[in-house]
Parts: structure tokens; C-alpha cells; sequence
């Protein structure tokens, strides 16, 4: 057992896409002076991404709700200030309205020359964007018994952040595709469950001895302990472009593994299901996001959405406290009761279809709102 309560610090990870400010297509080829006048403004905190219509932004360790809000908010300010000198714009969006993968090209870059030689089609494709939260957790041990408990949430999470309907320039019907493009590669989805960190380690270590990879960031579940830092990676959500949905998620996420820890400590844990039956839970969310229901496996029947988000709320009130992030957690509540920007790109595409606009004017048109909600409050 461990002696000391873990940090709990937390950090957040966001891609974007990179458009015309004008006609709000993706950017072919990304300007070298872009990247330099970016890390000019926010140094390391900036980086390059496999496709070259894309940019990744990290904050760096945060202590709660507040230092990830305003870095985030930093963040997004310094890429829009630096893009806005080449007429380009960020989209903090899983998916580009309109954005086709065959006419995009990779960042030369040996990782992703390897990435795209190896997986081939299934790398072309991942014209893709994702949110990714690390939570300090520095015993080991500990860390892989929250992590094979934490996967029952992980729907939720992927839920409250869907913001990928559209593919190709059409309507896919799930409101986080994201995940579909993102499964056809090799070691994704469901995190394995592992006895022990040293059964982890020599499962990661005989993949790596076989040079199948060249260390565990080659593993991409939708969690995975990180392979630079004692924390756990939570990796299953699709982008928020509104600033604070991404802060409610990442601060709901950290809550969970606190009430985790909180009930192992008290000799309790969370109980067990099967990944058949959380995969069930994983696709609803793709498929709906918040717009319908899920299981609850406890009751053995399907809960609205918004039920089941006040539940887990109702679990994490004394970890929201702790962390001084009640508001935040809040959040996830009108998040589920007004939906994900998945539910409003198609309630825009909808209206502006009924009102006698093309496809491609609506589509251009959800652009523009994607990127005014990812500088609101920013710029």
C-alpha cells in the first residue's frame, strides 16, 4: 500500500487542426515559420503533429482547475496570434467539416516516417484530433490498479467531449467518429487489464525486444500509463472547442481516480465488469455522445445520459471539494443536459439544409462556428 496520497497533479494535451482563415480548409502544407513563431511564444509547450494540417499544444504540470484554464487558454491565444500572421486559423475539433485525408501529406519527422510506412492506409487516415489528460500518480503499483479500474468511466468521458459527426464532408451519424478512424491502427481501444506494474512492464518490454515497437508511446488505448511521466494518460476524448468543457473533463477525470484511490485506501474498490460490456458502453458514446442512453451495469438497464453524469457527480462531490474544482465538475452536468459541440455542428448543418443552403455552405459555416468557440474568451 502506499504510504502517501498521490499528487493528483494534472496536465492537459490538445490537437488541432489548422485551416484557411479564408475559406476555412485545411492547410496542405504547414509554414516552417509557423512552428518557430509559435515555440517563440510558448516554447516546449508547442509541437509538431503527424499530419501537417495539425499542431499539438501541452500545458505543463498544473495543481488544479484554475492553472489548466489559463494555460489553455495561453495556449490556444499564442497559436491563434502566431497562425493568424499566415492567414491561418486552429480548430479545436476532432474532425474537419470538410477535410479530406487523400490530399493531406505527414510531418516528415522519423517517428511519423515509420508510423506511415508501417500502418499505410490506416495512417493516411487519421486526419484526426484527440484531448489527452495526464493525472500524477507516482506509485506504480497504485498507478496500475487505478488504471484497470478507471475503464469503466471511460465512455462517459468520451461522451461529454464528442466533436467528430462529420467525415469527408458527410454527416456520419455518430457523434464521435474519432474513434472509428483511430481503432483501425494496432494497439488502441481498451486498455488491457495487467496483475501487477511488473506484469505491464514485461508485457510492454517483449513487444519492444521484438521490435514490433520502439518503446510504450506505441501503445495508444483510450488510457495507458505514460511512458515520460508518472502519471496516467487518459486518451479516449475527442477535442472540446469550448475552452471549458475541456476543463470540466479533464477536472472530472481527476476526480474519478481521487474517489478511486479514496476507496482503496478505505480497503474498498470499484466494481469489476467486463470489457465486452464497457466496449458496449465505448460505442454508445460514439454513436450518441450525451444525446441518449447507457448502461448502467450496476442496475442491468439502460439510464439516460444526464442520469448517469449526476451520478457519477453525486460519487466525486467529496474529491471536487478536495481539489477545489466543484464548479468545473459541475459543468459536465450542462454539458450533458445541452450537448457536445458533435450536437450543435448537426443542429447547424440541419437548419442551415432546411433554409436552402448547399452541403458545402453549411459545412464552411460549421468551420466558422468551431473557430469562433475555440477563441472565445481567448483572443
Amino acid at each position: 500500500m502506499p504510504t502517501s496520497e498521490p499528487s493528483f497533479t494534472i496536465g492537459v494535451e490538445e490537437e488541432y487542426h489548422l485551416v484557411r482563415a479564408e475559406s476555412g480548409a485545411l492547410v496542405t502544407k504547414q509554414p516552417e515559420e509557423l512552428l518557430a513563431g509559435c515555440k517563440q511564444l510558448l516554447g516546449d509547450r508547442v509541437t509538431r503533429e503527424f499530419q501537417q494540417c495539425q499542431i499539438e499544444v501541452g500545458t505543463k504540470v498544473c495543481n488544479g482547475a484554475g492553472e489548466v484554464r489559463s494555460q489553455l487558454r495561453e495556449l490556444r491565444a499564442g497559436i491563434a496570434t502566431t497562425a493568424k500572421k499566415f492567414g491561418i486559423a486552429p480548430l479545436a475539433v476532432s474532425t474537419h467539416p470538410f477535410g479530406n485525408w487523400e490530399k493531406q501529406a505527414h510531418t516528415e519527422r522519423d517517428r511519423y516516417d515509420m508510423l506511415a510506412r508501417d500502418m499505410q492506409i490506416a495512417a493516411r487516415r487519421l486526419l484526426i484530433c484527440g484531448m489527452h489528460v495526464h493525472v500524477g500518480i507516482e506509485d506504480e503499483d497504485l498507478r496500475i490498479d487505478l488504471y484497470n479500474q478507471i475503464s469503466y468511466f471511460l465512455p462517459h468521458l468520451l461522451a461529454l467531449t464528442a466533436s467528430s459527426p462529420f467525415w469527408n464532408g458527410g454527416m456520419t451519424g455518430l457523434r464521435a467518429y474519432r474513434l472509428s478512424v483511430f481503432d483501425e491502427l494496432p494497439r488502441t481501444g481498451l486498455p488491457e487489464p495487467f496483475d501487477s506494474w511488473g506484469e505491464y512492464r514485461r508485457t510492454v518490454n517483449l513487444l519492444v525486444r521484438a521490435k514490433i515497437i520502439p518503446d510504450a508511446t506505441m501503445i495508444w488505448w483510450d488510457l495507458r500509463p505514460s511512458d515520460r511521466f508518472p502519471t496516467l494518460e487518459m486518451r479516449i476524448c475527442d477535442v472540446c472547442p469550448r475552452l471549458e468543457d475541456a476543463v470540466a473533463v479533464a477536472m472530472l477525470y481527476r476526480c474519478i481516480l481521487r474517489m478511486l484511490y479514496r476507496l482503496r485506501r478505505d480497503n474498498q474498490r470499484w466494481r469489476s465488469y467486463p470489457s465486452f460490456l464497457i466496449r458496449e458502453n465505448r460505442w454508445r458514446a460514439q454513436r450518441y455522445g450525451v444525446s441518449d442512453s447507457m448502461i448502467d451495469f450496476g442496475r442491468g438497464e439502460m439510464l439516460p445520459f444526464a442520469d448517469l453524469i449526476d451520478e457519477l457527480i453525486d460519487h466525486v462531490s467529496e474529491d471536487a471539494k478536495a481539489l477545489d474544482c466543484v464548479a468545473e465538475v459541475n459543468h459536465c452536468k450542462t454539458i450533458a443536459l445541452e450537448g457536445t459541440s458533435a450536437d450543435r455542428q448537426i443542429a447547424l448543418f440541419k437548419k442551415l439544409a432546411a433554409e436552402g443552403a448547399s452541403d458545402r455552405e453549411a459545412l464552411k459555416a460549421i468551420v466558422e462556428q468551431l473557430r469562433t468557440e475555440t477563441l472565445a474568451g481567448v483572443v
